[in-house]
């Protein structure tokens, strides 16, 4: 082995919660041992997810193009002994291609991931996010040089601007169009921030980005700062982010080392800082105004936006404020141009990418990249490998708490802002949850109104009563005591938060009651109506039955009771005792012959 190897080990929550840290050091110590053999030579790195987020800890070897997953710490010496020493392949930790059945020495040539296009991942998982030196052997920080060596201000401001980047953050208003406004304000100082404060269920975009590749947010909020002539930074990321705050310093800390950041940048008349604030774990403080006050040490409520942030923002000054991922699309766009970036994706008024975080029942979990107008069908089948278990789609949650839930005759629509929330959902920040046939949709939309409820701010009547009132009927409906009239109760709810609230929160609360109403009201009917939930959820309105001509007998619900309600002997239909059953629905979910039935 005399070439040198690289070792990648995904060290980003996801990996580290199965262990991928005491791989890294195992690693580390068997090449160590290794260290007198003059034929080896590796370097080993700790990096952000890779996207395969279900199937970690994620082991990569360069230049060899060799991908191991589920490593185990007891996996590590072979890793080294077989593969690093003698090019030996471990069949049984390569990739698994659930389509074709087939196992993949390189994960790139995975459905998963050769349907992606990165631009803000480009970097998560193959660098080192605490090495300023892996960013810049990868491209970095040649923007900055370039703009600040080569381009205007407006300059700057002209390529953001052609390249039709608008806010990944949920709102998606233009980019450059913000940046200008800010520009044009004739007074100082001009702040610029980052929101990091990620709170949608589901929801690991931005996390992973900080935790990956904080030198691109960097990088990209010292670009606008230039471009609009700001001088204090800010990045309010949420309390619990522990890993991406500690990245994020770290990047911060080297980059001032390196005259990247701090005072007289690249030895030019530019300076500019970044500070970190960390949030206080509040869903509302991801709205920029409640952000804002957040960060001047004030109660995290909205304010009134008769005036925009970038106008008067923090302290009341010019402020430009855009979400993680945004950012990360800066650098790129300087350093190959406006042009560029504009002819990725294929809507009108949506250009570039997109992330998604792919959760819920699918097969293939986490982080997704894709060019703008990808259909949902795309998302789910072609990249996340279907429903899990090969069960029926209901539905795909998009945009959060705020967004809506659409079903099965929605899955070739196009993803992007404006064909979304014309279909009464919204992109949001990327959350993108697959439900299938056990998925109980009054049940959901109830869900999502509890969270919302638990964090409306309550400083406006209608958003701190209207979502309120909306959660105690959908309870109401899921314990078997909706009445006639519930619906329009709702529908006209919505009508009056959406209009009256102060903030984005309460204005968006309606969304998934609409969507959810809109395309399964019968589901709600039934609910009210006929006191029965089909998927086997609200516990009051289930009762489970055994259809005897598809029950092999097999005896595997039995085996799972948790009550040991169900009775029948080997290869012959079982019974369940529906005053002992808990309503778990564990026996519908474990039987392989669709068997079990909600009566």
């Amino acid at each position: 082995m005399s070439d040198k190897k690289t070792v990648n080990i995904c060290c980003g929550t996801g990996c580290l919660a199965k262990g991928s840290m005491e791989v890294y050091e195992e690693m580390k110590a068997q090449i160590a041992k290794l260290g007198a053999n003059a034929e080896v030579n590796v370097k080993l790195k700790a990096t952000g997810c890779d996207g395969l987020c279900e199937k970690g800890p994620v082991l990569k070897i360069y230049p060899d193009d060799i991908a191991y997953f589920k490593v185990k710490v007891e996996d590590v010496e072979d890793v080294v002994k077989k593969t690093l020493m003698n090019g030996e392949i471990i069949e049984k930790l390569l990739y698994f291609e659930t389509a074709t059945k087939q196992r993949l020495r390189n994960h790139k040539e995975s459905e998963f991931c050769k349907r992606q296009y990165k631009i803000a991942l480009r970097n998560v998982g193959e660098i080192d996010p605490i090495s300023l030196e892996d960013y810049v052997e990868r491209g970095g920080y040649k923007a900055l040089k370039k703009a600040i060596s080569s381009m205007k201000p407006e300059d700057v401001l002209e390529e953001i601007t052609k390249s039709g980047l608008r806010g990944r953050g949920g709102a998606g208003f233009p980019t450059g169009r913000k940046w200008k406004t800010a520009a044009d304000i004739d007074t100082s100082p001009i702040y610029v921030v980052c929101n990091g404060d990620e709170g949608d269920p589901g929801a690991f975009m931005d996390r992973s980005i900080m935790e990956g590749d904080p030198n691109s947010v960097i990088e990209g909020m010292t670009l606008c700062a230039y471009a609009v002539g700001g001088t204090n930074g800010f990045a309010y990321i949420r309390d619990e982010y522990g890993l991406a705050v500690e990245n994020m310093q770290k990047a911060i800390n080297k980059a001032k080392d390196e005259n990247l950041l701090g005072n007289n940048i690249l030895g030019t008349d530019f300076s500019f800082d970044i500070q970190i604030v960390r949030g206080g774990g509040a869903f509302v403080c991801g709205e920029s105004t409640a952000l804002m006050s957040s960060i001047e040490g004030m109660v995290g409520e909205p304010r009134a936006k008769y005036i925009h942030t970038t106008e008067k923002g923090l302290w009341g000054q010019p402020t430009v404020l855009n979400n993680v991922e945004t950012w990360a699309n800066v650098p790129i766009i300087i350093e190959k141009g406006g042009d560029w970036y504009h002819a990725i994706g294929t809507m009108e008024k949506s250009k570039g990418t997109k992330v998604f975080s792919l959760v819920g029942k699918v097969k293939n979990t986490g982080l997704v990249e894709v060019p703008m107008g990808t259909t949902l069908r795309e998302i789910i089948y072609d990249i996340g490998g279907g429903v899990l278990n090969d069960r029926k789609f209901k539905a795909v949650q998009i945009g959060g708490p705020s967004g809506g839930c659409l079903p099965a005759e929605y899955l070739d629509l196009p993803v992007d802002y404006d064909t979304l929330v014309k279909a009464d959902s919204m992109m949001g920040s990327g959350g993108m949850i697959v439900m299938d046939d056990r998925t109980c949709m009054v049940d959901v939309t109830r869900y999502y109104l509890s969270f919302l409820a638990e964090e409306s701010c309550g400083k406006c009547v209608p958003c701190r009563e209207g979502v309120k009132r909306m959660l105690e009927i959908l309870t109401d409906i899921c314990n078997g005591d909706g009445k006639e009239g519930d619906i329009e109760e709702l529908l006209e709810i919505c009508s009056m938060t959406s209009k009256a609230s102060l903030c984005s929160l309460g204005k968006s609360a309606p969304n998934p009651v609409i969507a959810s109403i809109r395309y399964f009201r019968d589901e709600f009917e039934e609910h009210i109506k006929n006191k029965r939930c089909r998927a086997g959820v609200c516990k009051k309105l289930t009762t489970f039955g055994i259809d005897e001509d598809k029950c092999k007998g097999c005896d595997m619900c039995k085996k799972n009771c948790p009550a040991d309600c169900i009775t029948g002997e080997i290869k012959k239909p079982h019974t369940i005792d529906a005053d002992k059953c808990l309503r778990c629905g564990n026996c519908m979910n474990i039987c392989k012959f669709d068997a079990v039935k909600v009566l």
